[in-house]
């Protein structure tokens, strides 16, 4: 259950729409269950909002530990708020969560890193809901403009079967199929929409760049690697298929002139198969 309701970041900037509060529980050091204290305000804070509705959780850890164990505390921070929380306030539908470990922003004062993040709208605030989240009306975009601004489940909202869409900011440490940590968001952003579009199948595609051949098939590798990853969050593997070019689609001829061109060249795609 919790799995289907995670996602890693939300498809709007929560932190800065008008009318959406938040509320921060810290932790102490290597703990993801609250000191007595903070239990207090938590359940000050539940008491006070029974008719408020929860948008996300956010988890934060300091800098203490690897970024893999301070993304897992993180969540389980995160679950912790979850289970005091779920029965004692409204939670939208798709309520998202994010581990942010410590690929954040830092505050110098570390106790404020050690810290969840409840986003919230106020009950007086409900009868604007989808206005304070940027939700547009129902209606049928299939077929507009996509341009490279957009989020990526207004890109996909808009594409039609066969349409390509680069998946910006998953990159890989060099040489490996292995994500760099700053690519948590957009992956989470691609487990959102999968959420999301229960009929959406797609092809994840890799490319790679700066040699003649890929000689050690990495282009599919990393495209693979995505699909682990969708796999592992419920996405079942029947909606999520596989390829790699390689060296064969660039965007910019190779050898690229600059390392701006050779990040173009190596990307993952998703070609929208079904929807």
């Amino acid at each position: 259950m919790m799995r289907v309701l995670l996602s890693i970041l939300l498809f709007l900037t929560l932190q800065t729409v008008v009318g959406q509060e938040q509320f921060s529980v810290y932790f102490d050091t290597d703990k993801h269950q609250l000191t007595p204290a903070q239990s207090k305000r938590l359940k000050e804070w539940i008491t006070a909002n029974g008719n408020s509705k929860i948008v996300a959780i956010h988890g934060f850890t300091d800098e203490v530990g690897s970024v893999g164990y301070n993304d897992t505390l993180a969540q389980k921070r995160v679950d912790f708020i979850y289970e005091q929380i779920k029965d004692k306030v409204t939670i939208r539908e798709d309520f998202k969560t994010i581990s942010y470990g410590k690929n954040f922003m830092q505050s110098i004062n570390q106790a404020e890193n050690r810290r969840a993040t409840i986003f919230y709208i106020l009950e007086k605030d409900l009868q604007r809901e989808n206005e304070i989240l940027g939700i547009q009306p129902d209606e049928n975009v299939e077929g507009l403009e996509i341009t490279d601004d957009l989020p990526l489940h207004e890109k996909v909202a808009r594409a039609k079967v066969g349409t390509k869409i680069i998946l910006k900011n998953i990159n890989f440490f060099q040489n490996t199929f292995a994500t760099v940590p700053e690519s948590q968001g957009a992956m989470y952003d691609l487990l959102f929409v999968m959420q999301n579009n229960p009929n959406l199948k797609i092809q994840l595609q890799g490319h790679i760049c700066c040699v003649d051949k890929d000689r050690r098939n990495l282009s599919l590798e990393r495209a693979k690697q995505i699909r682990r990853f969708l796999i592992y969050n419920g996405i079942p593997m029947g909606r999520v298929t596989v390829t790699g070019f390689g060296v064969t689609q660039p965007i910019y001829p190779i050898p690229e002139e600059n390392e701006e061109q050779a990040a173009a060249n190596r990307r993952v795609e998703m070609e929208i198969l079904s929807k």
